[in-house]
């Protein structure tokens, strides 16, 4: 694969740069954004892939989170991806609507046509972007954690529970912890994966959680804010609680009262997710 560079901008001693490349998997030209820290410049670092949510790009975390400071102080490097294929072949919600489609795509494989020929994120981040992000960037293969936020805080829950091998820590801000069960995740799910809600279990994080073949190596991170516009009709994260429960999956939960789902809460707690993953992969 041809990496294009965009741009890369000096930052806290390492680099934030934003690349495309040519996508086999999604069949459309995608887009990411690497922040390198100082320490990348002497070997191989620990890699964080941050997963946006809706309408956001792969510039959102860059941009907002504020995480560039504590990653080059911790020698982390942060992948960011776009949030779903794009381009004028790819096809998009035909009433134009935000929560599905472009800036969507849920981080699952869809089924269905006609998404299914571009909209194969989870194959994208689990492979392709693994591969190209390993061929180019001065990552160590072996630690790695993943974390997000809403519709990305459901992709690295469920990404992150399916391959604990690969992601040995794993976090998540405001997360669509049920989508079976809410308007977003019932909307992507069925235009996705079809009709049938059996073919929508594997891509439940409170699904997932009750029967892993193989548990976390760390406990899971979760923070929501008691002031998000969407926590009762969209996230349900204490179904997500209770099945980690269930299953014998370690959670720290954190509840904050005052904070919404926007990224001044991210902002607030990004060095605790850094923190955390940081000293899970280090063990």
């Amino acid at each position: 694969m041809t990496l294009e560079v965009i741009s890369e901008h000096a930052c806290f001693g390492g680099t934030v740069g934003f690349y495309r490349h040519r996508s086999t998997v999604n069949a459309c030209d995608m887009r990411f954004a690497v922040f390198q820290p100082p320490q990348a410049a002497s070997g191989p670092v620990p890699v964080l892939t941050w997963l946006a949510g809706l309408t956001c790009t792969e510039e959102t975390f860059m941009i907002k989170a504020g995480a560039q400071r504590v990653a080059a102080e911790l020698g982390l490097m942060i992948v960011a991806p776009d949030t779903s294929p794009r381009g004028e072949d790819v096809p998009d919600d035909p009433d134009g609507a935000w929560d599905f489609g472009l800036a969507a795509g849920f981080y699952l494989n869809a089924t269905e046509e006609p998404w299914r020929r571009n909209y194969r994120m989870y194959d994208y981040i689990v492979h392709e972007l693994q591969q190209l992000v390993f061929d180019e960037f001065p990552g160590d293969r072996s630690r790695q954690g993943m974390f997000g936020h809403s519709m990305g805080g459901h992709g690295a829950l469920t990404i992150g529970l399916k391959h604990p091998e690969i992601y040995g820590s794993v976090s998540a801000f405001a997360p669509i912890s049920n989508p079976m069960d809410c308007p977003w995740g019932r909307k992507a799910f069925g235009n996705y994966l079809g009709s049938d809600p059996a073919s929508w279990r594997s891509w439940d994080a409170t699904e997932l959680v009750r029967s892993l073949p193989r548990l976390p190596r760390h406990p899971i991170l979760v923070d929501q804010g008691l002031a998000d516009q969407f926590l009762e009709r969209e996230l349900k994260p204490e179904r997500f609680e209770a099945a980690c429960a269930e299953g014998g999956v370690a959670l720290e939960f954190r509840r904050h009262a005052g904070y919404d789902h926007g990224y001044y809460f991210i902002s607030t707690f990004i060095e605790d997710h850094l923190r955390r993953h940081a000293a899970q992969l280090a063990a």
